[in-house]
């Protein structure tokens, strides 16, 4: 088998220049693409969640990745019904998640990592969701830097999208670009592999299961086919002209100023100066020029259109008829509209997108604004805040987590903080809304702070406000003998607006922005194939014993530390490589280090 960097190279070359992939199914038979999938995926917070059965990442050995592929071989792996669970929505709606079994999820992410180097290449530029290094802080860069001149907005939004993925559409796709029907076989099963929900299975027989490690890839695979269609085909025909025409009234004006000024006729330039400033300096009606722009994050999209509203709405109702004759898929109609870039705002990626006009905004006696993207924080953010942290319209403190340490606490709200500010740290009305969110913040965070301790919000202040800070910030500090101290603030953050977001990776190509070379194995995975087990040191094949998160091992009220847990905190480590005998022994609760193991030892004698 060729290791995983020379086959990636390969599947990333053959992917740029369009050419299939044929023999893929044989990749996964190599046990480090296994041991791989492990290293990525074993740290995940849903790791240790169960699905429609009792296994987790908990356990894992060599012995099973052999058991797996033995199957795959054969042709034999059965996909698990996931174990389907409601969530939330923002709008009060739920959404079906399913949730795979760890087995599952591993051969789901070794099959992630044999096409995603081949579709990566042949994705849209225009698509941001669910890629490596992409994100909604990339979508919206490109927005503001290329969009320039919008005059219309088309909002698109796809009905129930990833639960109305036509299986057969998405099978066609698949074997167009994937020579190997073994791969089609595996990818067909998990797509019909069902749900369990109220303990009764379910068939699927459209979409992709939310949850699932794959899931994000097949849905771009399939919306990819959206992008080819606006890119290839409307772009091409909604995009004319080099740049628009002038308008003759301007033209006009200039000439008249340009006279009155070598005629020293000063109160006329200023007259005609201002009337010019008021005008377009070309024709915005022009026939001859048109433009469009999209950008696609997972089902959303947005489309930025310089041309007339009777074109905006043809250019709606082809994606319409695209949509549902090719990918059987309903634009929404409630969210998907036809905004005017200027006079109103479109809403996307939870900013507002609107295009400036100030004819007063000048640079060297040039308009500077006029047809500039800006992106703006919705003040339904800062409601939303509010909201959450209010009753009755007056804001209160969190009863829920009154009996956290002080350093807790003002943790919890910072992460808040700096949560929304990071996300929104592009909007050009960031500092704005930032500052009333964090007065929203801090009113409850003191407020939180004074209930627990029985004492007013000054006396709060008094103690934990830090003086000599600009911003204001409240900071609480934790001595630890012979350790740094613990700090925690709240605030100290400056708003100011970031153009080009977080991520720092916007104008890198594609190429640069895959895991490169040497993506070698985890520490997890060379620990698992030390075949030397970490708590009583006997030599043989080992077995991983996972814990959710390290902070289970200190929580008030946990009775005394085994053995292995005081070594796993030691090490600040969420796994311990043992054997099958010392594993057993920690789920029965009487592993105590060597001395349990010797005298287990001396009664089997």
């Amino acid at each position: 088998m060729r290791n995983s960097d020379t086959l990636r190279a390969i599947h990333q070359e053959r992917g740029a220049k369009g050419l299939p992939l044929e023999r893929v199914y044989r990749h996964l038979f190599d046990p480090e693409r296994f041991l791989e999938a492990y290293g990525k995926i074993y740290r995940n917070f849903g790791a240790m969640t169960k699905g429609s059965t009792d296994e987790t990442v908990d356990g894992m050995s060599l012995q099973k990745i052999q058991a797996i592929i033995a199957l795959i071989r054969q042709e034999r792996y059965v996909w698990t019904p996931v174990r389907r669970k409601d969530i939330p929505k923002a709008n009060g709606k739920t959404r079906p998640l399913g949730i795979p079994t760890w087995s599952d999820k591993l051969v789901q992410e070794a099959l992630r990592s044999i096409l995603e180097p081949y579709y990566e290449q042949r994705f849209s530029t225009h698509s941001h969701g669910f890629r490596p290094q992409r994100g909604c802080h990339t979508a919206l860069h490109e927005i503001k830097k290329h969009w320039k001149g919008t005059t219309w907005f088309i909002e698109g939004d796809i009905k129930g999208c990833f639960d109305n993925i036509d299986h057969t559409v998405l099978l066609q796709i698949i074997q167009r670009d994937i020579h190997d029907g073994r791969i089609a076989r595996l990818i067909e099963n998990l797509l019909k592999s069902g749900y369990m929900e109220h303990w009764q299975r379910r068939e699927t027989f459209s979409g992709t299961p939310q949850g699932g490690i794959i899931s994000p890839l097949l849905a771009n695979i399939y919306l990819n086919e959206l992008d080819r269609f606006l890119e290839d085909t409307l772009i091409p025909e909604y995009t004319r002209g080099k740049k628009r025409r002038t308008n003759p009234s301007y033209n006009r004006l200039t000439t008249a100023i340009h006279a009155a000024r070598k005629q020293r006729k000063f109160d006329e330039v200023r007259r005609l100066t201002l009337l010019a400033r008021g005008m377009p300096s070309t024709d915005r009606q022009d026939p001859g020029y048109r433009r469009l722009h999209f950008v696609r994050y997972a089902d959303d999209f947005l489309l930025g259109f310089a041309g007339p509203k009777n074109e905006a709405e043809e250019i709606r109702d082809r994606i319409r008829s695209f949509l549902g004759d090719n990918l059987k898929l309903t634009l929404s109609d409630e969210k998907t509209l036809v905004t005017h870039a200027t006079s109103d705002k479109a809403k996307f990626l939870g900013y507002e997108i609107t295009a400036y006009r100030d004819d007063t905004r000048l640079a060297k006696g040039q308009r500077t604004i006029n047809g500039v993207i800006g992106l703006l924080m919705p003040r339904k953010v800062l409601d939303q805040v509010r909201e959450q942290y209010s009753s009755r319209g007056k804001i209160l403190h969190k009863a829920e987590i009154l009996h956290d340490t002080d350093y807790t606490i003002v943790q919890r709200f910072q992460s808040v903080l700096r949560g929304i500010y990071n996300y929104y740290c592009m909007a050009s009305n960031v500092a704005q809304r930032m500052a009333m969110v964090k007065w929203v913040l801090e009113t409850s965070l003191t407020k939180t702070l004074a209930h627990k301790h029985k004492c007013t919000v000054s006396q709060i202040y008094q103690k934990y406000k830090v003086t000599d800070s600009s911003p204001v910030c409240l900071q609480v500090i934790v001595d630890r003998p012979n350790k740094t101290p613990l700090i925690a603030t709240f605030g100290g953050l400056s708003f100011v607006r970031k153009p080009d977001g977080i991520t720092g990776l916007l104008d890198l190509p594609i190429e640069t922005l895959w895991y490169g070379p040497g993506s070698n194995r985890s520490e997890a995975v060379d620990r698992l194939l030390a075949s030397k087990c970490e708590l009583c040191g006997e030599a043989g094949p080992l077995q991983a014993h996972h814990v959710r998160k390290l902070a289970d091992l200190e929580r008030p009220g946990h009775k005394p530390k085994a053995e292995w847990e005081k070594i796993m905190s030691a090490r600040k480590r969420k796994t311990l490589m043992v054997c099958d005998r010392c594993h057993k022994d920690i789920h029965a609760g009487r592993h105590d280090g060597l001395r349990t193991r010797s005298s287990l030892e001396s009664r089997v004698r």
